[in-house]
């Protein structure tokens, strides 16, 4: 089949690799533009676009899709049987939608309907889910809402971070996409309409979600830590010093409880040992500003950190 891919970010860099190895034809790549990233500011491209660069696929980059009759005209002028969308990052206006022949698919990092949104990975950890999985399905005017076409489920591991995930359902997600193209082409698949009733959303992350709260219970803030990576990271910060943070990448929560202050410094034996609202945490790797990650108890060398100090 004739394909357009949509896409921009890392996690989908595995599904258009896919279908340029699968014997469909990927007829164009639209993705986001450049943009300045890291410290200096350097004008970057996404990874799909790097990607496609590499793999001498023609791209577009519009800056925007709404009232767009160029790439639309565009869009026509190659006839598309599929669109395939994996992480654009925008919403896909109702004439764009209407230009393939099979229509506009998608590959989405959940189980729909639960975890539509912006962050279902991080979001899945953070809520302490011991299951996610991709699904692709027809796309509408609307996030998210479409048609289901396939889903595949997957265990979240207890040292699963939102990285590992990433890159996990990344590669489901395009071992499923080939499938479900496979069967649309063949006639032998139908979407079946998402329950609604049972639909959940996922924000957009912010730099204030990685802020722990000590009074939440060690296994919360351990899977915060988990699904807060590889942005904006869970971070505390130090005791009496609300302008030094300490970034946190590695913990273990314990079943013990304590009768100090969520927060205080119980124990500096082997690691970071810290009351919470339900047990205690033990944090193992961290970071300070400007600094690199280390183990804790390196930290612990040529800290002026003590029990009994609390974290705010």
């Amino acid at each position: 089949m004739k394909i357009v891919f949509m896409g921009s970010p890392e996690f989908a860099v595995a599904s258009l690799g896919a279908l340029i190895h699968s014997g469909h034809e990927v007829s164009l790549v639209v993705t986001q533009p450049d943009k300045p990233a890291g410290r200096g500011q350097k004008v970057t491209p996404c990874a799909v676009a790097a990607f496609a660069r590499e793999e001498g696929i023609p791209i577009v980059q519009p800056q925007s899709l709404k009232n767009n009759a160029e790439l639309i005209d565009k869009l026509k002028a190659l006839a598309p049987d599929v669109i395939v969308v994996v992480a654009y990052g925008k919403i896909l206006p109702k004439e764009l939608l209407q230009i393939p022949r099979l229509g506009c698919m998608n590959v989405h990092s959940s189980l729909l309907p639960k975890y539509r949104g912006a962050a279902p990975i991080n979001w899945a950890i953070i809520n302490g889910e011991k299951e996610t999985g991709v699904t692709t399905m027809f796309i509408n005017e609307k996030m998210d809402e479409g048609d289901i076409l396939l889903q595949c489920a997957t265990e979240i591991m207890d040292h699963d971070t939102a990285e590992t995930l990433h890159d996990h359902l990344a590669a489901m997600g395009a071992e499923l996409l080939i499938k479900t193209l496979d069967q649309v082409k063949h006639h032998e698949l139908k979407g079946e309409p998402q329950n609604h009733a049972l639909a959940t959303y996922t924000p957009k992350l912010k730099k204030d979600d990685g802020l722990i709260d000590w009074q939440m219970s060690a296994v919360k803030i351990y899977d915060r830590i988990r699904g807060l990576q590889p942005w904006p990271r869970a971070f505390t910060h130090l005791p009496d010093d609300k302008e030094n943070l300490l970034t946190i990448f590695e913990a273990a929560p314990l079943d013990v409880p304590s009768k100090e202050a969520p927060g205080t410094v119980t124990s500096l034996e082997k690691g970071i040992f810290v009351a919470t609202g339900d047990g205690q945490l033990c944090i193992l790797e961290l970071q300070l500003p400007g600094k690199k990650r280390m183990p804790a108890i390196e930290y612990l060398k040529g800290s002026k950190l003590k029990v009994g100090d609390r974290f705010l």
